[in-house]
Formats: structure tokens, sequence, C-alpha cells
């Protein structure tokens, strides 16, 4: 198997998170759990560790301690080995005192510390995709083509079209326009005809067009030009793409498989929810390209007197006469008697609770970290370490689409409840 030594992969691990608010109150984006026991970053480090690409930074700015944290003890490559997964957090220099202003200005101030690695062909990836890719047949398009920049495209439909930002290419795969997020006329110019990329005839009738999924492979040199052009360009989509496409050779690759961008409450709750259906539309059950994540040594779960149906249900949990359909339930849940969950993600703890800690919440009438007995919750997603007292209802029956909660206990998007991490619910709470 090749090994691109020099290819170095980027993962751009994104801005505040403010759409996955509150899940990014304390971490970074990347680092938002995923099915269970993943993290966001998972995936992207996963597809490249699996195309044999072992050079891989991850950039971020905010909030990153839990990140960091999940990168030291997860990917440690052979002391025979050259390669890496590494953090490389906005910093403040005397030649770059901002912090990231945005995509392509993230890759411009870490530039630095990709010299003298031996680049000479720059992966840049996302930290908030789900989606399975051998990033070989991408960088093979790019090399066939002698390609400057290639850019990974996905077929839409005209009703999705819309939201991202679409690329028009000639009958050989070269890209010749871009443009954000088109609407009315704008968007029918960028219709394409998808049978040369592929698709039969039927497929390319329903999908017409090319949208850009933020994922590029430079050449080392010509991105170092493009990001010299102009020092006022921060973004790739809206400044960085359209002046390679005006001057140098930009490719399309297309990828006809499932992807979807998680950056949104909504997104990452329905995408979460199909890993737990019979046949899911991204499967980690997957053993020729598999995604890893941290070994935790965790003992198997108990499961007594349970209805568990349409559920995942990771490592060290134990569950307790509880019923539970379609629904993830995370590393270390501790769910007791009488409970019913529906539709929801129960992201489990950080750690166990010593019985003599368990002791101390019962003398202090206080709820240990998990779901206390005779709850109901539907349509939420529980984060890390929460504690839910007996008795309590997160059901959302008055169908409120957005709140903040008193003293910030509680959220609300989307008509989804979302508990944050190491909130307390007193028991017979009502929301």
């Amino acid at each position: 198997m090749a090994k691109y030594d020099d290819v170095t992969a980027v993962i751009l691990g994104g801005g505040a998170g403010s759409r996955l608010f509150p899940l990014t109150r304390e971490r970074s984006k990347p680092a938002v759990p995923l099915g269970g026991k993943y993290r966001l970053i998972d995936v992207p480090v996963s597809n490249c560790i699996n195309s044999n690409i072992m050079n891989i930074f991850v950039l971020t700015q905010y909030n990153s301690a839990s990140l960091n944290r999940h990168i030291s003890r997860t990917y440690r490559f052979s002391s025979f080995s050259s390669g890496f997964v590494e953090i490389l957090a906005a910093e403040q220099r005397n030649d770059s005192p901002d912090w990231f202003q945005g995509t392509a200005d993230a890759v411009r101030q870490i530039m630095p510390h990709l010299r003298g690695k031996k680049v000479e062909t720059l992966l840049i990836l996302s930290g908030d995709h789900l989606y399975r890719m051998d990033y070989r047949d991408f960088l093979k398009k790019h090399y066939e083509t002698n390609a400057d920049v290639t850019i990974s495209v996905i077929p839409c439909k005209e009703s999705e079209a819309g939201e991202f930002g679409l690329l028009k290419a000639d009958e050989n795969g070269r890209i010749v326009e871009f443009k954000e997020k088109p609407k009315g006329d704008a968007l029918q110019e960028m219709r394409v005809d998808t049978t040369n990329f592929g698709l039969d005839a039927e497929e390319a009738q329903q999908r017409p067009f090319l949208a850009s999924m933020g994922i590029y492979v430079f050449n080392y040199k010509r991105l170092v030009e493009l990001l010299e052009t102009d020092n006022t360009w921060v973004d790739f989509g809206r400044e960085i793409i359209p002046c390679a496409i005006d001057k140098l050779n930009v490719q399309a690759h297309l990828f006809d498989d499932y992807w979807e961008d998680i950056g949104t409450i909504r997104a990452f709750f329905e995408a979460n929810l199909d890993l737990a259906a019979p046949l899911p539309k991204f499967n980690f059950f997957d053993t020729v390209m598999p995604i890893y994540t941290r070994t935790r040594y965790l003992p198997p779960s108990k499961v007594h007197h349970s209805d568990i149906d349409n559920a995942m249900v990771s490592e060290g949990c134990i569950l307790n006469g509880v019923k539970a359909h379609n629904s993830i339930i995370g590393l270390r849940s501790r769910i007791d008697e009488g409970v019913k969950i529906e539709n929801s993600i129960i992201m489990g703890a950080d750690f166990f609770e010593s019985l003599e800690e368990l002791q101390d919440n019962l003398d202090n009438n206080r709820p240990h970290i998990g779901i206390g007995a005779n709850t109901q919750i539907r349509r939420a997603i529980i984060d890390k370490n929460v504690r839910i007292g007996n008795n309590v209802k997160l059901l959302n029956q008055a169908g409120i689409d957005h709140k903040d909660g008193e003293n910030k206990s509680y959220y609300i998007r989307e008509g989804i409840i979302i508990i944050p991490k190491n909130a307390v619910i007193p028991d017979g709470t009502e929301i």
C-alpha cells in the first residue's frame, strides 16, 4: 500500500460552533460526541488513516482542551513511524497578531508549521462532516489531471442545491464557475450534465447540481501563491476558490455516497438517530474502513428487564428496567427502573461514580450521574455527566421551538430539548 509521505492533511476545527450550541458550550465542535462513543473529529482522522495519510494537523481555537486531550490519548502512532495527529491551536505572533479569521486564514497562519515537512500536496478537510471516503481516489484524480486544485463535489437535487456552494464543470471535469448558495435564475445557471461524472440518465435528471463538500486537494506551491495574492482573503469558498478557478487548473472529484454536514443541532440529532436504524445511511460496522476512537477498556454493558429497540448501547452502561426506542445510549450511562426514552441521544458520562459517591448522593438528596427512576425523555439530547432525578419529564409537550431555560439548565433548539454537560435536573422537573 502506497504511503503518502508528501501529503499532509489539515482538518479545520471550525469557529465557535454557535450552530451546535450548547453542545459546544464547553468543547470545540470537532470534540462533540457522536454515536455514543466517538467524537466528530474521529471521522476525518479515521478517513485519513484508512487512506494511508498519516501526517495530520487539526486546527482549532475555541474550547480546545477536550479535543486536545482526546487526540493525545487516541492517536499514538508507532515510534518507528513518522506519522502524527497534532493539534494546532490559533496562536498570536508578531507577524500574525489575530485569531483565525476564516478557513483560508487559518491555513495561512499555520503555514510556518508546514515548512520543512516536504509537503507537496495539502488535503484540507472539515471537522464536522459525517462520511466515509478513500482519499486515495481523490488524490488519484488530482494527480491524473495535473490539477492545481481538486474539489470534492456531491451531486444534489434542486430542492437542496441552494443551501450549498455550487460548482459548474465542463465535460472533462474542469471547474469553470463557482457560486455561493445561489437562488432563482442564478441557481438554474449552475445546472450541470452529471452523466459526465458517472451518473446514469435518471440520476442525472434528479441531481443536476454539483455541491462543494468543502474538501480540497491543493498543490502546496499553488496554495501558497493563492494565499499570498491578497492577505485580506480569509475564506476558501468566497475568495480562494473563485480566484483559483480564474487562474489555475481546478478539477471536480465526484463523491456519490452518504455525506452529511452535521453543523446544526437538527442535522446532528437526525444523523445520530439514523445510526441506530436497521439499515443506517452511515454504518459504523465497516471492517474495511473502520472509524477509530479512544480505547477505554470499559466493562460490557448490563441490561436487566428492559425493552431496547432500534438503539445503540455503548460500553459500561447499566440499564435496569428501561424502555429505549430509536435512541443512542452513550458510554457509562446509568439508567434506573421505569425510565422511558424515545428518539433521544444520551451521551453518557466521562467517569463512573464510586459506591461512596452514590451513597453521598442519596444522603444529600442529589441525583446520581445518569437518569433517575420513572423519568420520561422524548426528542432530547442529554450531554455528558448530567444528573437527572426521579419522575422527570423531558417531553416539550408545549411544542416550543426555541428557548433558554432558567439558570441555563436546559435549552430548546428546533423543538429538541438539550440538557447541557454537567447539568442537574431535580426530581419531578417537567420541561
